[in-house]
């Protein structure tokens, strides 16, 4: 009887958690993060002039997030109301900007990192990496790489059709489980675990830069931006990415024949992965704050330009 209860517990949380929990902390996200990433597009468009090859990958980082934050509308509207009204295409185009988001934000904050440690071990000429070309070029190859790393997703996104609607169910949800295991596995190594590798890597010679630079100058003061910048981007891969990419291919593997489990177990495992979902993405929301890291004074920018708006605006009404 105990049992009995219990799982009616955990099948009412996996609904209320689709229902209440989803489309509220989407509807947060779609909120804070459009403000933020916005005003850093277009601070970047209007009061930046002398661009370098970390504000092109910022500047790209920036592009994604307000992408993904734009389906989200949608898909806070579909999981209040229970049901997807917008078509199959839709379905299909929103979960490859949700996970092309995903993936193009993980490789622009590692290449990132990567600059930064360019940057402080070669302060006084510009290395290769740095170069603006070289940047757009290796932005327009993560845009490409993601991409061809996607379109394997494509067809295992099946809405299902009910009976008076269509629930655009998510890539761990819905088609061949055995495939999309294979598939979810290879993209969780290619697209976050080795960017996660090389992240922790280029944070390690920032430790050791810092730590023999300490040894040389009474303060360290001014390299404190960099290594904050690399440790908040490590923080987010682990606390933000891993559950979820755990919790994805455990999802996969519980629908597949091999693994049978009860409704009871199903539903504690759906409720889980759902709750890492929003949590993932909570990172189209953080990524802003980079922009204040990097050093380049963007914010007093950015405030100048409202400040000087702001008083021409109150000149030419009076």
């Amino acid at each position: 009887m105990a049992s009995n209860a219990t799982c009616k517990n955990w099948q009412a949380t996996e609904i209320a958690l689709e229902k209440y929990y989803l489309s509220i902390f989407y509807g947060i996200e779609f909120i804070v993060g459009v403000f933020g990433n916005t005003a850093v597009v277009f601070g970047y468009i209007f009061c930046l002039k002398n661009w370098n090859s970390s504000n092109i990958y910022l500047f790209n980082l920036a592009i994604s997030d307000l992408a993904f934050l734009c389906t989200l509308p949608m898909l806070m509207r579909s999981y209040a109301h229970g049901k997807w009204t917008y078509g199959h295409m839709l379905c299909i185009s929103n979960r490859y900007v949700l996970h092309a988001n995903l993936y193009t934000s993980i490789l622009f904050l590692t290449f990132i990192s990567i600059d930064r440690y360019i940057l402080m071990k070669y302060p006084f000429r510009e290395h290769l990496l740095q170069k603006k070309k070289l940047a757009v070029l290796i932005s327009l190859a993560i845009w490409g790489l993601v991409t061809v790393e996607l379109l394997p997703i494509l067809p295992l996104i099946n809405p299902m059709i009910a009976v008076n609607s269509t629930s655009c169910t998510d890539y761990a949800s819905s088609g061949d489980p055995n495939v999309s295991l294979t598939y979810s596995m290879c993209l969780t190594f290619l697209g976050f675990l080795i960017p996660l590798f090389v992240m922790c890597f280029f944070y390690f010679k920032i430790a050791l830069f810092l730590k023999q630079r300490s040894r040389q100058l009474a303060t360290t003061l001014p390299l404190e931006k960099p290594l904050n910048l690399v440790i908040m981007a490590v923080v987010i891969f682990s606390v933000l990415f891993t559950p979820y990419h755990i919790m994805r291919n455990v999802r996969i593997a519980s629908r597949g024949g091999t693994w049978k489990q009860s409704k009871c177990t199903e539903a504690i495992i759906n409720s889980l992965y759902m709750v890492t979902r929003p949590l993932a993405f909570l990172n189209s929301v953080i990524n802003p704050v980079f922009y204040f890291l990097v050093g380049d004074h963007f914010r007093e920018m950015l405030m100048n330009k409202l400040r000087n708006h702001f008083k021409f605006l109150t000149s030419f009404r009076r």
